[in-house]
């Protein structure tokens, strides 16, 4: 278990967004209320070139969240060592002021595959998660945060529930949390319980980031309504609302603002970090 005072998150409790490229010189131009950039750490593990050049001149201006998609944190084999040691690569030279994976699973053998699966929350799985939650801070040198994940199914064989499951994950590793209350609501709703119940049950003690994001709308085989977790349109105006419950929960905290997929032009990226300011304005005049 990694000491969680050492390199915890530092992010400003205000509005970040994910970076992309294409926003370069418009959003450093016209940066609205964004105080800080969150980038895929797997966009960034080459050996420089323009991605390079560009966060190097973004670290001067903004605090950067470094999140990873692919270390399969919940996989059932032993982490990637390869991954872990160009991961910390870049957080050695980048010196970001967070980290942050998924709780999830993307490989099977020497296969990766393209999504964050889903696992089943059992006393085997609690302790591979912490051994490979343990593996990475302790590679890395720092607290790492833990997303809990969208859902579209349950398991019948789960023995915790993911609140429980997270809360004993902080106790075991010493990890904080990235709460992503899109995935929240997209969980809530696929899986037919309430998001506010949900949220009364997290550990809000130990967020260090929350996200919103956008979602689709789908059905499922029977017709019943099934969202999905796409990253490709604004947030819904029911996880705003949620965001404000959530924000009551764990008081200011970076807010960032997830888009990832049609990623639109900066000015309506721009909005929608107004709209996250609005939220955490609004929690202050309370």
């Amino acid at each position: 278990m990694l000491d969680a005072t050492r390199h915890p998150p530092r992010l400003p409790a205000a509005p970040g967004v994910g970076y992309k490229s294409q926003h370069f010189s418009k959003l450093r131009a016209d940066l609205g209320p964004v105080k800080w950039l969150e980038v895929h750490a797997e966009n960034y593990m080459g050996d420089g070139g323009r991605p390079h050049a560009q966060l190097r001149a973004l670290r001067d201006d903004f605090a950067i969240s470094v999140h990873g998609v692919g270390l399969s944190i919940g996989g059932e084999g032993a982490l990637n060592a390869d991954h872990l040691a160009r991961l910390k690569t870049l957080v050695d030279w980048l010196q970001p002021a967070s980290f942050s994976e998924h709780l999830a699973w993307s490989t099977h053998g020497a296969e990766f595959l393209d999504d964050l699966l889903p696992l089943p929350y059992t006393n085997a799985t609690l302790t591979r998660v912490a051994e490979h939650i343990d593996q990475v801070q302790n590679t890395l040198g720092r607290q790492m945060l833990l997303e809990n994940p969208s859902s579209y199914l349950a398991f019948a064989e789960s023995t915790w529930s993911e609140t429980d499951f997270l809360s004993e994950l902080v106790r075991r590793t010493g990890c904080g949390l990235l709460l992503d209350v899109n995935n929240v609501f997209i969980s809530a709703t696929n899986l037919g319980y309430t998001a506010t119940g949900y949220l009364d049950a997290y550990p809000t003690d130990a967020v260090g980031e929350i996200h919103v994001g956008g979602h689709d709308e789908d059905q499922d085989d029977d017709g019943a309504l099934l969202l999905i977790d796409s990253h490709g349109r604004a947030v819904a105006d029911p996880v705003w609302t949620l965001l404000d419950y959530a924000l009551h929960l764990t008081g200011p905290t970076p807010l960032l603002v997830e888009w990832d997929n049609d990623v639109p032009d900066w000015p309506s990226l721009r909005d929608e970090a107004w709209r996250a300011e609005q939220a955490l304005a609004a929690l202050a005049d309370r």
